[in-house]
């Protein structure tokens, strides 16, 4: 019987493994001049063809095909293939094959994957490198950070959750940020703050509490984490179980957003100053423009968190999923945002000051520069006037008798002085205005 197409693709890829290997051993054992760089450029050229082999072999193919290799040769193959075309063979492999990349995921130096468990009273990250570690830690808290599709797999799978992409976690209507499932899962999803210089941003977050260990999935690291972690484990009985974990983080995202307000009121604070000195010049103006606007973007994105970790908080206290000093925490964490509202409301009316104060210092600035125009226009009105008159054949004829020389020159001295003259009125009339006014404000006074 002959061959299908599929049976001489899978032939001519297993083919290619062997020759492969062969090639790999052959050298390895061969003494010849330049062997590290012979064995480097044969060791490419293989899996260059092997890479051109994948690439006109179907995704369910290449899926299929890898079930029955081994481990190593699976992971070999993996690495071969295109970025863009992993993601059509993920939804074909077997769960089998799943675990097996996972794991080698999970085994990187840079693992997204931190496991914690308590070791005497502490909060401790310990070292996973197999299926066995993983189920011998009997871990408190798993914290993915950035993983990878085969990571969440691999860990999901062991633990019989699924875990989100955190890539998805911002297209979340607001309504399905907190639920819980019929096996006891309880899932929130929550955004925290992550303060940069550069620029501030909300990190979401997703939360799984599940058989007294807890789930936590986001792609960026974040410092209140970090804070945690260093908590947890400096000080001895600082967390007991996954629900004090949870609370602590939501503890930690409240002191952490208050931090952060400290910050604004130093940045409004010297907006300020600059603000109320006599004079505020245009570049000045954009300057604090911009201050005041970045300080209003970070107070709303704090105000926007803790509204997020409010609810959060709410919903695990209405579904009586708290008792205890768990529902004392809970409590606290509520009166400490309540804190923080005040403060937020607060900024926000300041920020408004500023931003109308220095619009209006901008506004002083133009109406000095249309004045200007208006004084140089009134003092060349009647110049003008004079000149119009002085264009006309009437004043040739009527100097006619007068060399042009001195005609002329005496024009133009009559046009200055009556310019200055027009000046001068103008001056007085400001200045009795200004003392004017100087007299009222010091009457009310």
């Amino acid at each position: 019987m002959s061959n299908t197409p599929a049976d001489d693709q899978k032939q001519d890829l297993v083919s290619l493994l062997k020759k492969y290997k062969l090639l790999t051993q052959m050298l390895h054992n061969q003494e010849i001049p330049r062997h590290d760089l012979v064995e480097s450029l044969v060791r490419k050229q293989s899996l260059t063809q092997l890479q051109l082999s994948l690439e006109q072999m179907p995704s369910f193919e290449i899926a299929h095909q890898l079930e029955p290799l081994s481990p190593e040769d699976q992971i070999l193959i993996w690495e071969q293939i295109r970025e863009d075309k992993k993601g059509e063979i993920l939804r074909e492999i077997p769960i089998s094959v799943l675990q097996v990349l996972g794991r080698r995921e999970f085994r990187k130096e840079h693992s997204g994957v931190k496991v914690f468990k308590l070791k005497e009273g502490r909060l401790r990250e310990i070292s996973i490198d197999t299926r066995e570690e993983l189920v011998e830690s009997n871990p408190l808290w798993v914290d993915l950070i950035a993983p990878s599709f085969e990571e969440r797999v691999w860990v999901g799978d062991f633990f019989g959750i699924d875990l989100p992409d955190p890539k998805q976690l911002g297209d979340l209507e607001s309504s399905a940020r907190f639920y819980t499932l019929e096996n006891g899962e309880i899932h929130l999803h929550s955004d925290f703050l992550l303060d940069r210089k550069e620029m501030s941003r909300s990190v979401a977050v997703a939360f799984i509490l599940y058989k007294s260990i807890l789930f936590s999935i986001h792609e960026e690291e974040l410092p209140v984490f970090r804070l945690q972690r260093l908590r947890a484990f400096s000080n001895a009985g600082y967390v007991s179980d996954s629900m004090d974990v949870l609370l602590d983080l939501y503890a930690a995202d409240a002191e952490y957003s208050a931090d952060a307000l400290e910050d604004v009121y130093r940045g409004l604070e010297d907006a300020g100053k600059q603000v109320l000195s006599k004079q505020v010049t245009d570049e000045e103006a954009a300057t604090i423009l911009t201050i005041v606007a970045s300080e209003e973007d970070l107070n709303g994105l704090i105000r926007r968190n803790m509204l997020d970790t409010r609810r959060a908080v709410s919903f695990l206290m209405r579904n009586r999923f708290l008792k205890g000093q768990h529902l004392k925490d809970a409590q606290q964490i509520l009166r400490d945002i309540e804190s923080i509202d005040g403060h937020t409301t607060f900024l926000f009316g300041k920020i408004n000051f500023l931003m109308d104060a220095t619009v209006g210092f901008i506004n002083i600035n133009q109406n000095k520069v249309i004045k200007r125009l208006t004084v140089v226009s009134v003092i060349f009105a009647p110049l003008n006037i004079l000149a119009g008159i002085g264009g006309m054949s009437e004043f040739s004829a009527m100097t006619q008798d007068i060399p042009k020389s001195i005609s002329y020159s005496a024009f133009f001295i009559g046009l200055g002085i009556i310019g200055w003259i027009t000046h001068l009125l103008l001056r007085f009339f400001e200045n009795r205005e200004t003392r004017s006014n100087t007299n009222s404000v010091q009457k009310r006074r």
